[in-house]
């Protein structure tokens, strides 16, 4: 069965993995509540709603009616239909008017997460805090929405958003290909062959201090893009140079500090009923280190990314937890004080590591485990 998580700070558990909106496009009814249907049976519950189809809104609206508080609602902010089209507006009149009408067709009553949508440019995001984020703050103060929430493909638009204080969850694009690409304002370069041409070393340092940000500040990170449109999913079109499964692209997204949910693509409800069975697919099936470590065009030398093949400890170390304490130390510049707590509860710490170099036999990235240790002893005490 899905396990659950915390959703940051917001006291909002969801499921690891949870839905996109875009499957219920042009969908039946009937077919848009058998997708919802399958969620809740293999444990899920969040689901974004990005789209602004008022046909699609009313559909998702009926399958939840006499069930609404089983669900986690991610619903946008800015996101309206236009002459028969999704819009994008800034325009504060539009902004109000789009969500009424989306809490109107839902019939919900309020929404779990209220996203402030696409906010991809540091430009953008100054608009943004001015009378959007204002209207967000009264949606919130008024019970209609639980939780303020910004979408974005940028990480440096993400990361001024997350280190305002202003935001409570971030909906962020992750996968191991979006990681190694830094900051830009047009998503399509993300995917662009000629950024792929040149071999990539380790995750990009910006995204990486994007993910320590979230899980210091407790903004839990909903994720989008997991498959990269599913391009990840086919060696032909990943620019990787080769294929990962789904559920190799969910357990990466899961790994990374304050990730909460994976909002998996569904176009059908078989697809539905399959992302939902991560729950209780063996580890055999969602392990992708060895993948990672074999693409041809890209090295993950030397970067923890948290996979656990590691363990067992000999002194029994949760290297990943410590190496993953370590590294939000290390982006701070100080040790902050939820991270010292959270290390100092682990049952066996790096102090405890014999140097027996057993672990770095096992890891498929060649992290210097053994020198790691001995840095979290120097900034932690023991």
């Amino acid at each position: 069965m899905m396990k659950r998580r915390a959703l940051g700070c917001t006291g909002i558990q969801v499921g690891e993995v949870g839905i996109g909106c875009e499957g219920f496009l042009e969908k039946s009814r009937e077919t848009v509540r058998e997708m919802l249907d399958a969620l809740l049976a293999g444990g899920g519950n969040c689901i974004d709603l990005y789209a602004s189809n008022p046909e699609m809104r009313a559909a998702v609206g009926e399958a939840i009616r006499g069930r609404r508080e089983k669900f986690v609602l991610q619903g946008h902010i800015c996101s309206i239909w236009d002459k028969g089209q999704y819009r994008r507006t800034r325009q504060m009149e539009e902004v109000r008017a789009g969500f009424e009408e989306q809490l109107r067709l839902l019939d919900a009553g309020y929404l779990d997460v209220g996203m402030i949508h696409y906010v991809d440019s540091l430009a953008d995001w100054e608009v943004c805090r001015g009378e959007v984020l204002a209207y967000a703050k009264e949606l919130k103060a008024a019970g209609r929405i639980r939780a303020i929430g910004l979408s974005s493909h940028n990480p440096e638009a993400a990361l001024a958003a997350v280190e305002s204080g202003e935001i409570d969850v971030l909906m962020f694009s992750v996968n191991p290909c979006y990681d190694l690409q830094p900051a830009r304002e047009d998503l399509e370069e993300l995917w662009a062959p000629k950024n792929y041409e040149k071999p990539l070393l380790n995750m990009e340092p910006l995204r990486e201090r994007l993910y320590e940000s979230c899980q210091r500040l407790g903004v839990g990170i909903t994720v989008m893009k997991a498959f990269g449109g599913g391009d990840l999913l086919h060696a032909q079109y990943s620019p990787a140079g080769a294929a990962l499964t789904p559920y190799q692209c969910i357990r990466y997204a899961l790994d990374r500090p304050a990730v909460a949910s994976v909002l998996a693509g569904a176009r059908t409800v078989e697809e539905a009923r399959s992302a939902m069975a991560y729950g209780d697919a063996p580890e055999a099936e969602t392990d992708y280190a060895a993948a990672l470590a074999s693409f041809p065009r890209i090295s993950w030398e030397g970067h923890c990314m948290y996979c656990g093949h590691c363990a067992p400890c000999p002194a029994g170390i949760d290297v990943a937890a410590v190496m993953k304490f370590l590294s939000l130390a290390k982006a701070q510049g100080a040790v902050p004080e939820t991270v010292r707590e959270h290390y100092g509860l682990l049952h066996h710490r790096a102090s405890h590591c014999i140097a027996c170099h057993a672990c770095e036999g096992r890891c498929p990235f060649q992290v210097p485990v053994v020198e790691k240790m001995a840095q979290a002893v120097q900034v932690f005490g023991n």
